[in-house]
């Protein structure tokens, strides 16, 4: 067995590291802030803790089998709690659709903005899981060679994949604000609806066939639970960790160098650092003949997140005051839909209208929060650094814009009853994060930007480096990450 270094300690980077120690490897993790998480960072503020990073699990079973890979059950390190409605998508009227599992109840919902959609819709779920079944194909393919990718190019076109998922649910869903709750998705992993691969509408069949959970104790527990197995998989973790290069020698890697001058040893290296930001930083460039600054530069990435933590003296469980009822998950949708996306895509200013997913975990776990209180957050997605928008100057305001919409729309009294407050913009992802542009998602989840177009698993450059992560194949989501884990555990497995 081998020495490994896994980069980093989002989900990508606990993932690999376990699956590799128990097959028996010596794996050391590094991870450049005070506790693990990356991406999945806790945030506790006078006795609130807020997630920093997914708050939506789908496909728990790929968390089982990174379990049993140990010869343990997830079950016995965490709980995950299924959520009823998934999400509650409100209009710019703050009217709600309340989207679940259940085929009939969505039916219903439909019929309440639209009844001719309900055959649509019922054409379109009959759809995507042949959708889902070639989706998940790819995911568990590592894509290193052109010529896998040729074998599923007949499936990609014969399926549709070159439409946008907006495009493809408008082919089934006439009424406008239906097409935005069928096609928002994308958004999750850091697509643009109008410009993301319609292969992405699997999400669909996904939650409709697994549901989606909620881990008790919030998302920081799973990162509980995989600080626990490492330790118990022998793992050595290194906290205050920042690796500041990737050794290569004669062609290979050899080990990292931290910010401290510490030299580690490896025969391989595993990063869950953000792809472009390891290639252009951590990686001189006379070791990279074909991830080039230019084409890494030249890639399209994904939009940033502006997010609010807060809490409230104030529980929020019932409607009142003719304000609506919030779920766990809220989908809270601007009157503009398609302008807002090229804006947030683009490379122009900050957008004065927003669309924001509001999460709410206290309605479903009471421990996020000290008694009698509620914890939020609420992140609206802006444009990467690539825009034209100073954000030592906008970040203020953005902030009280979206606070006092709130107030005035879904959460009476707010700002009287805050407690705890915390809040990130693209500077955040740049530099704590180190994600390239700030992006909040690393590379879009655009067609010719997925399998083998995608930054590959195995370094092209470097045979023994490897990447997990959203910015790789087969991409962002819990799932997408998960996956990439098992693709380069496999990897390595093969080339022992």
């Amino acid at each position: 067995m081998s020495k490994i270094i896994v980069i980093g300690s989002g989900f990508g980077g606990l993932s690999a590291a376990a699956r590799l120690a128990a097959r028996g490897h010596q794996v050391q993790l590094f991870e450049k802030r005070d506790k693990l998480g990356g991406r999945a960072y806790v945030y506790e503020i006078n006795g609130f803790k807020f997630d920093g990073g997914p708050t939506v699990i789908t496909a728990p079973w790929l968390f089982d089998e990174i379990w049993e890979a140990a010869g343990r059950n997830r079950a016995d390190y965490v709980q995950f709690v299924p959520c009823d409605p998934f999400y509650r998508i409100f209009n710019h009227e703050g009217r709600a659709f309340n989207y679940n599992g259940d085929h009939q109840f969505i039916l219903d919902q439909i019929r309440q903005w639209n009844p001719d959609d309900v055959a649509g819709y019922e054409r379109f779920m009959a759809t995507t899981k042949e959708i889902f079944n070639t989706g998940m194909a790819l995911i568990d393919k590592p894509f290193l060679k052109v010529t896998d990718m040729l074998k599923v190019a007949p499936d990609l076109v014969r399926l549709q994949s070159y439409r946008s998922v907006y495009g493809y649910v408008s082919k089934f869903i006439k009424d406008d604000f239906l097409r935005r709750c069928f096609s928002f998705h994308p958004l999750l992993i850091g697509g643009n609806p109008l410009d993301a691969a319609s292969l992405y509408v699997l999400i669909h069949y996904l939650e409709r066939a697994w549901g989606i959970h909620y881990a008790l104790g919030g998302t920081g527990a799973i990162v509980q639970a995989f600080d626990r197995l490492l330790a118990e998989l022998g793992v050595a973790v290194h906290l205050n960790a920042e690796v500041a290069e990737i050794l290569v020698e004669d062609g290979r890697a050899t080990g990292i160098r931290l910010a401290d001058g510490a030299v580690h040893r490896a025969d391989n290296v595993v990063a869950n650092a953000d792809v472009a930001w390891t290639y252009l930083n951590l990686l001189p460039a006379r070791h990279r003949h074909t991830n080039t600054d230019r084409r890494i530069q030249n890639l399209k990435y994904s939009m940033s997140l502006f997010v609010i933590y807060f809490g409230t003296k104030k529980r929020y469980i019932q409607a009142e005051g003719g304000y609506p009822q919030l779920a766990h998950h809220n989908i809270i949708l601007s009157k503009r839909y398609k302008g807002l996306l090229r804006e947030i895509f683009g490379q122009g200013g900050l957008p004065t209208d927003f669309s924001l997913y509001l999460h709410m975990p206290t309605l479903t776990d009471p421990s996020m929060a000290p008694a009698g209180h509620e914890a939020f957050y609420v992140l609206s997605p802006v444009p990467h650094l690539g825009a034209d928008i100073d954000w030592a100057q906008a970040a203020g305001p953005y902030r009280d814009a979206i606070m006092n919409f709130l107030e005035e729309n879904y959460l009476p009294d707010l700002q009287a009853n805050l407690v705890a407050e915390h809040y990130i913009d693209p500077r955040h992802f740049q530099h704590t994060l180190n994600s390239y542009l700030g992006s909040a998602f690393s590379v879009q989840p655009t067609l010719l930007q997925s399998a083998w177009f995608r930054p590959h698993n195995r370094s092209e450059d470097i045979p023994n480096l490897y990447f997990v992560g959203a910015g790789t194949h087969p991409g962002a989501g819990l799932p997408g990450v998960l996956s990439s884990a098992k693709i380069v555990d496999s990897l390595i497995g093969q080339h022992m």
